[in-house]
């Protein structure tokens, strides 16, 4: 049994965050149809701009609110949230290519709704997954590396027995634990820092796990986590 659970280091940080799980099981994840992802993530790109609405980028509060978030811990430099990184490359004309259904599907819910979202290989994790500030010396290999560059001590990151899942909330995820199209169980996660925002938030949750079950079939739970609920089962 894997259990996903905030650890105090993280909320001493940010003791009003919400991160919303969705456990999926038994899903088919292979490509059949990408025109449809396609599709699907070219209507969440038409979102974009409503949640830009100040011409300096940085100004936007979806953008801000991550930037002020970044600025609790030590971080890499320039590393950025993800919604961030999704909402920059939109606005200066840039197109979402399609990975794979689940992260496609992600994705395009995260333009929607500007809320960062992430997943996960459930069957890949060794024991349970933590929400946390990193020690420094976990293992990190991200795509397109062949060498481990663990986080700094203190970042907010997503680990599990074996090292780190996620650095810097989303920003950058382990090559070990992606999605891929040979996933049948997955760990979504959208996270939300901005109270205000809670409703975007709940509907976002919602609106992820219908299109995971709609596309991909299989069968999804959702959890919030806060302060005062903090693990869930996941598998």
């Amino acid at each position: 049994m894997k259990k996903f659970i905030i650890e105090q280091e993280f909320l001493s940080l940010f003791p009003d965050a919400n991160i919303g799980i969705i456990a999926c099981h038994g899903i088919d994840n292979t490509i059949k149809d990408q025109e449809r992802y396609k599709n699907m993530i070219s209507e969440a790109e038409k979102e974009v701009s409503k949640h830009l609405p100040n011409d300096e980028f940085s100004t936007n509060e979806v953008i801000k609110v991550w930037r002020d978030a970044f600025k609790k811990f030590k971080t890499k430099k320039g590393a950025r949230s993800s919604i961030e990184a999704l909402l920059k490359r939109i606005s200066t004309g840039k197109n979402l290519g399609t990975i794979n259904p689940l992260v496609d599907i992600y994705n395009s819910i995260s333009l929607k709704y500007a809320l960062p979202c992430g997943g996960e290989d459930i069957d890949t994790f060794v024991g349970d997954i933590r929400l946390t500030k990193a020690i420094g010396d976990e293992s990190f290999i991200t795509l397109g590396s062949d060498k481990s560059e663990p986080p700094y001590e203190g970042e907010i990151v997503y680990k599990d027995d074996e090292g780190s899942i996620c650095r810097c909330f989303n920003w950058r995820e382990s090559v070990r634990t992606m999605l891929t199209e040979d996933t049948k169980n997955a760990f979504l996660c959208i996270e939300l820092i901005d109270v205000k925002r809670f409703k975007d938030f709940e509907n976002a949750l919602e609106e992820l796990s219908k299109l995971v079950k709609e596309n991909l079939g299989g069968e999804c739970s959702i959890s919030i986590l806060d302060i005062n609920n903090r693990e869930v089962v996941i598998d």
